[in-house]
């Protein structure tokens, strides 16, 4: 069971060592699993109490992806075969949580290699790292609106906080992004080309790495900038910046109905955001709703109390059937064609709406991160 994971200590010259754990599975894309999970806190706990382990890294096996989200499919069998599909996706929302928040709450450094795909939980994974590194191949995005979910795993409290209306606009269409408009979304700090991956691991290994947590994180930072300042020239051409004059214009105002009658409306040959606007247009309007309601509430929450509404969000969204739907449509018989509850925005009952935002819990799961 241990292989879905795969962990092991590098030697650094001066007698620390360097913690490396790697999704491996590459079939799935790496796709987060609960038991990729249940390897994962506990071992992130013992390097963080190890006096020998200065950092820790986290990577996907293989060229593909590091991770291209959560196991899907095994929620959609969950929901299918229980009685309560809050209840049966449950408890993997809440560990994908709490591990998520442990990753934040890591006093080590920890450095992500953010290469290929980097979707959903994989994106939860990246942005709690002290160091987030992506490479000319990442391909990142939360496209969980084209499945009748939200943009969770802190989508609450990171899409809030990016320039202008980015967060809605990623949030609302799914748009794929790349290695620069991760860095100018603030959700990476590094540009490392692939093939300096190696170069970067030995120079790692042969930092001169103390016992004081601060300066650990400094010595990591002037090692990837020394890798990153010569490969600047490599770094892709993004489209986020490009096109946030049009972001905003298109995401301006209150009324959700307006704002996805503007995006669905849109007449352009730019394929990027032609992608984009279709993604809107086949999406469920449910989630559409979600989305928006969540973000307007993410800039004023704490990152803990955005993982506690999103663990009631999740938990709603495995009771209502419209997550369900969206899987089976996309994953499971592949019709691409899903029965959303509501054709529009401007149909979404506002009682449903509202049900999703109250918690199923009297006492709160997350209560104690």
């Amino acid at each position: 069971m241990s292989d879905i994971v795969q962990f092991e200590e590098l030697d650094t010259a001066n007698g620390k060592c360097i913690g490396v754990a790697r999704l491996n599975s590459e079939k799935s894309l790496n796709a987060l699993s609960e038991a990729m999970i249940d390897l994962l806190g506990p071992q992130l706990k013992a390097w963080e109490e190890d006096h020998r382990v200065v950092m820790v890294v986290l990577e996907g096996a293989g060229e593909k992806a590091f991770c291209a989200g959560g196991d899907v499919v095994a929620l959609y069998n969950a929901m299918k075969d229980g009685d309560n599909g809050g209840q049966a996706v449950e408890q993997f929302f809440l560990k994908e949580y709490r591990l998520d928040y442990q990753i934040h709450c890591l006093k080590k450094p920890v450095l992500i290699w953010g290469h290929g795909i980097i979707m959903g939980g994989g994106l939860g994974l990246m942005s709690g790292a002290s160091h987030r590194v992506v490479t000319e191949t990442a391909r990142i995005a939360m496209p969980e609106i084209t499945i009748g979910l939200y943009p969770d795993v802190g989508g609450t409290y990171f899409l809030s906080r990016m320039p202008g209306k980015c967060g809605l606009f990623l949030g609302l269409t799914g748009a794929n992004i790349n290695a620069a408009d991760a860095l100018y979304v603030g959700l990476a700090d590094h540009f490392i080309p692939s093939e300096d991956k190696g170069r970067l691991f030995d120079a790692l290994c042969h930092v001169n790495w103390g016992e004081t947590l601060s300066l650990n994180h400094e010595k990591l930072s002037q090692a990837l900038k020394a890798l990153e300042q010569p490969a600047r020239v490599k770094l892709p051409r993004g489209q986020v910046k490009g096109h946030q004059e049009a972001i905003d214009h298109l995401c301006e105002g209150e009324d959700l109905a307006a704002i996805v009658d503007r995006i669905c409306g849109l007449e352009t040959e730019d394929s990027w955001l032609a992608r984009a606007r279709d993604a809107l247009k086949h999406g469920s309007p449910l989630s559409a709703s979600i989305v928006f309601e969540q973000l307007k509430r993410g800039g004023q929450l704490s990152l803990a109390d955005a993982f506690r509404l999103e663990a009631g969000l999740s938990w709603r969204c495995g009771e209502f059937g419209e997550f369900q739907e969206g899987v089976r449509a996309l994953l499971i018989e592949k019709d691409r064609n899903p029965n959303w509850r509501f054709k529009s925005v401007a149909d979404v009952d506002g009682a449903v709406l509202a049900r999703f935002f109250e918690s199923p819990w009297d006492l709160h799961p997350l209560a104690n991160i």
